[in-house]
């Protein structure tokens, strides 16, 4: 008896031994996890500063960050503003990339409305112009305010990419390139802009550099409607690969090489919440649309806007509602958006 005794002492003590073995081999994991998150999310933020010192930049977005009134967002869905940054003309700032990326975490929902930059619309306090007009006049404040004036939508943070930027961050997500079938012959230069585009149809492996161009690339019969669609494209390819196993231990440096290069007026903490939120409640697909919506414009000419994407302001006003408020896509009869990967 008192032998029995001694062996369940003995088989009490290995599986406690064996509890803390284990539990102090997920506490080193985990502390390992945390060690190199950091060094990963400083180096990447080092490099990406040591390319960026512009002071006189870094206190015009300063100033954009404090004029922005952010709305809280309602039902857990947050509106982003993302606006690529064009080339300065005479010293003013130009977006040729004006988008509202939606996320819903409890839905587990991305979606993206990409506003067509040449959109005809009234700007708070300077009348009608093309929408990215807003920005040049008063930075992302002033366009807040014409998306809300204009389609009634609350936008709660912006975030302005450098095109730079975007570079270093898709070759830090994926050294190797993004594989893209491209769909035609793109060939344009504009050296002002510093903009060399060379790329053959059929599916190809892009650098950062190469998938920019593919993005911005409207010298065809689509113009900039062609453009819009490729951005959009862009966007989930980037998603789908920043997401991938083999880019899941990066994201920690593409959030550090993100930040010099981003100008937002969201916090680190919350960018970094948001971004582990997307991790653990990832959108199976990014549902996409165009404002205007098909059939609601048509082509004007106006001698202080140039041409002109004129708009039915309701029809387009309803359908973006639609789409980001209760997940219904413009000329669907459902219920549910069809979604686009």
């Amino acid at each position: 008896m008192v032998e029995r005794k001694r062996v369940i002492v003995k088989k009490k003590r290995k599986k406690r031994r064996k509890r803390k073995l284990i539990l102090f081999a997920i506490l080193i994991f985990f502390l390992s996890a945390v060690v190199f998150s950091a060094f990963q999310y400083w180096e990447g933020k080092k490099e990406a500063e040591e390319r960026i010192n512009d002071p006189e930049r870094n206190e015009e977005m300063e100033e954009y960050a404090n004029e922005f009134e952010s709305a809280e967002p309602v039902d857990g869905k947050l509106n982003m503003l993302i606006l690529g940054e064009d080339s300065a003309d005479e010293g003013i700032p130009r977006t040729d990339t004006i988008m509202i990326a939606q996320y819903d975490a409890d839905e587990q929902r991305a979606k993206l409305v990409s506003i067509m930059r040449d959109t005809y619309v009234n700007i708070p306090d300077h009348g009608y112009n093309k929408i990215n007009a807003a920005y040049a006049f008063g930075g992302p404040e002033l366009l807040r305010k014409t998306i809300v004036e204009n389609f009634d939508i609350d936008i709660h943070h912006y975030a302005i990419v450098d095109f730079e930027g975007f570079e270093h961050i898709v070759d830090t997500i994926a050294p190797d390139g993004i594989e893209v079938d491209v769909e035609k012959r793109m060939v344009y230069t504009d050296t002002a802009d510093g903009l060399y585009i060379d790329l053959h149809p059929g599916v190809q492996t892009l650098n950062g550099e190469e998938l920019l161009g593919y993005a911005r690339f409207r010298h065809d019969a689509e113009s900039d409607f062609g453009r819009v669609r490729r951005q959009q494209q862009v966007m989930g390819l980037v998603k789908d690969e920043l997401l991938s196993f083999s880019s899941v231990i990066k994201i920690p440096k593409v959030v550090g090489t993100l930040i010099p290069y981003v100008n937002t007026n969201m916090s680190e903490t919350n960018i970094g919440k948001y971004a582990l939120s997307f991790l653990t409640n990832t959108p199976k697909e990014l549902e996409t649309m165009r404002i205007p919506i098909e059939g609601s414009y048509w082509d004007e000419d106006h001698s202080h806007a140039g041409a002109v994407l004129e708009i039915d302001e309701a029809e387009n006003r309803q359908a973006l509602e639609d789409f980001l408020e209760r997940g219904i896509r413009p000329g669907s009869d459902d219920s549910e958006v069809e979604k686009e990967e």
